[in-house]
C-alpha cells in the first residue's frame, strides 16, 4: 500500500469523481483509476460503485475511509515534528491536560510560550490525570499537565503543588472569622466537584479521617458552576486555590482555612513519553514550564492560606 494510493483515495471521496480527483492531484486519469485499482485489488474488495455520473463509497469504502485519513495526519504530524526538531519558528505542540489546569493554569503559560514563538500552534486536549495519561501514552499528545502520576514510559517533573481549600461566600461566619473548623463544616450544606476527580478523593479521605458525614447538598461536574452557586449563598465547597484566586481577589469568594490544620495537597506534574529527544517544540514548552516553575522553588508550593491559619490559630 502506497501514499500515493492512499491520497488518490482520499481525492476521489471528496470529489465524487475520478476525473476531478486526476486534476486535483495533477495526475491522469488513467493514472489514478490505476491507483485506485491496485489500491482495491490489495484490500480484497471495491472501495466505490462506478455510476454514470461519479463515484460513491462502497460499505468497505466507508469502514477503510477514517483509517486512510489517520494514517495520513500521522505521516503530516511526522514531517511536522521532523521540521520541528531543526527549529522552534514554526511547528505543532499537542498538549494533554487536566481540566482544572487547562481553564485555571494554562492560558498564562501558554500566553507567554506564544509571545516567545508566535509561528507555533497549540492543539489542546483536556481529560482527567488518568485520561491524559492515556492520551500520552497513545501520543494523541506531546506534553501532559496532570496531577503527578507514575509510569515506566513516562518522564515526569514536579511544577507546583495545588492547594485544594475550603470556599464561602465572603459574608459566611466562617469567613467573617478567618477560620472554620472541620466539624463545623460537617453541618454545612456542601457543594461536591466532580465525584470522580482528584479533588474529591483528596477531601474524602480528609473528611473520613475527621470522623464525619459531611452534608453535600449539591455534586456539580464545573468548578465554574460550583463557584456561581457559593457566590449565591447556596453552600460551601473544597475547591484548588487557582480556580478561585481571582474571585478571592475581587471579594466574591472568600478561601477560609481549616483551624485544624489539614493540607489538602495535589501534585501537580508535567509528563512527555521517554526518549532520547523531544524535539525543539516540545522542549522550548518544557524550558518555559522549567523557568516558570523551578525545582525547589518554595513559593510554587506554599500553603496560600498558611499565614492566615497561624494568625487566626495564634
Amino acid at each position: 500500500m502506497e501514499i500515493g494510493q492512499l491520497e488518490a483515495f482520499l481525492q476521489v471521496v471528496q470529489y465524487h469523481s475520478f476525473s476531478h480527483a486526476a486534476e486535483a492531484l495533477e495526475l491522469t486519469q488513467p493514472s489514478l483509476s490505476a491507483r485506485i485499482l491496485s489500491l482495491e485489488r490489495e484490500m480484497g474488495e471495491p472501495l466505490f460503485h462506478r455510476m454514470g455520473r461519479g463515484v460513491r463509497l462502497t460499505d468497505a469504502g466507508r469502514a477503510f475511509m477514517p483509517y486512510v485519513e489517520r494514517a495520513l495526519q500521522s505521516l503530516k504530524d511526522a514531517r511536522d515534528a521532523v521540521d520541528a526538531t531543526h527549529h522552534t519558528s514554526t511547528g505543532k505542540l499537542r498538549i494533554g491536560s487536566a481540566r482544572a489546569i487547562c481553564a485555571y493554569v494554562l492560558p498564562h503559560i501558554l500566553e507567554t510560550f506564544h509571545a516567545a514563538h508566535p509561528g507555533i500552534d497549540v492543539a489542546i486536549k483536556t481529560g482527567r490525570s488518568s485520561e491524559v495519561l492515556e492520551m500520552l501514552l497513545a501520543e494523541e499528545v506531546q506534553v501532559g499537565l496532570t496531577r503527578t502520576m507514575v509510569h515506566q514510559d513516562i518522564e515526569s517533573r514536579h511544577l507546583y503543588d495545588e492547594h485544594v481549600v475550603l470556599v464561602t461566600h465572603p459574608t459566611h461566619p466562617f469567613a467573617r472569622a478567618g477560620v472554620a473548623s472541620i466539624y463545623a463544616v460537617a453541618h454545612e450544606p456542601l457543594i461536591l466537584y466532580d465525584k470522580d476527580s482528584t479533588y474529591f478523593v483528596l477531601i474524602n479521605r480528609v473528611v473520613r479521617e475527621a470522623g464525619i458525614v459531611p452534608n453535600v447538598q449539591m455534586d456539580l461536574d464545573s468548578i465554574e458552576a460550583t463557584k456561581r452557586m457559593i457566590e449565591r449563598g447556596l453552600g460551601l465547597s473544597f475547591l484548588p486555590y487557582n480556580s478561585i484566586a481571582a474571585e478571592v481577589e475581587q471579594g466574591s469568594l472568600a478561601a477560609v482555612p481549616l483551624r485544624e490544620g489539614h493540607d489538602v495537597v495535589l501534585p501537580t506534574s508535567v509528563m512527555v513519553r521517554k526518549a532520547g529527544s523531544q524535539g525543539a517544540v516540545v522542549q522550548a514548552f518544557l524550558d518555559l514550564l522549567y523557568t516558570l516553575y523551578p525545582e525547589g522553588l518554595a513559593a510554587a508550593s506554599r500553603d496560600p492560606l498558611a499565614e492566615r491559619r497561624r494568625v487566626a490559630v495564634g
